[in-house]
């Protein structure tokens, strides 16, 4: 029993002497990653002004959507039960009037974050996307506070 006591003892204390070590290879680990971090973004950057040329040039190759199919296929996809029926927001963002550019809507579209389902090429094609997105930039704007008359009374 004294054995098992005594090493009992004898581990303890080399654990409490480890310790130490354990807060600095901690520390050591820390500041390796964040250095990491800051190597990966810095190396990053140029791979993300290469997508945004390549959005660029897809831009130019967009299809040309038509308002008033993309108003029928909005409702139809169910767009307007999360941006609503002129595209201003509710459970969604507003993502009307004035959209992002085609290429980055039609990029969210096929692969969005948050709870905005797919829609996948096999859903929903360019020409239709292209068609919601065409709609979404003829919505007009909403009037100013100060063009509202019972605004200014």
């Amino acid at each position: 029993m004294k054995k098992n006591s005594e090493c009992h003892l004898s581990t303890n204390m080399a654990a409490s002497q480890a310790r130490p070590r354990r807060s600095l290879n901690l520390a050591s680990l820390v500041l390796l990653a964040f250095f990491a971090t800051v190597a990966m973004l810095a190396f990053s950057r140029p791979s993300v002004e290469a997508q945004t040329k390549a959005q660029t040039s897809k831009a130019t190759s967009a299809p040309v959507g038509n308002a008033q199919k993309g108003k029928k296929l909005f409702a139809s996809y169910g767009c307007y039960e999360c941006h609503g029926h002129a595209a201003h927001g509710g459970v969604g963002p507003q993502i009307g009037p004035d959209p992002i550019p085609f290429s980055a809507f039609l990029a969210y579209v096929r692969h969005p974050s948050g709870n905005m389902p797919p829609y996948t090429a096999k859903v929903a094609s360019d020409q239709d996307i292209a068609d919601i997105h065409a709609f979404l930039a003829s919505l007009p704007r909403s009037p100013k506070a100060k063009d509202i008359p019972l605004l200014n009374q």
